[in-house]
């Protein structure tokens, strides 16, 4: 998202379906914008653990 989009531009950008939606399924929604972030973060630790593991390299006997 762009940081200088002003507020009314993020409320115009809301979809109808997610105003008009119940506190049960914006719980459920945000139980999955949760998980998503944590699977984000997850999978960019792993890229750079992976980029370490591969610049270290792997010392042969």
């Amino acid at each position: 998202m762009r940081e200088d989009m002003t507020l009314q531009q993020l409320v115009e950008g809301i979809p109808k379906s997610v105003l008009n939606a119940s506190d049960k399924d914006l719980e459920g929604f945000q139980k999955i914008i949760e998980e998503t972030i944590k699977l984000r973060e997850g999978h960019r630790n792993l890229q750079k653990m992976i980029k370490n593991f591969s610049n270290n390299g792997i010392q042969r006997s």
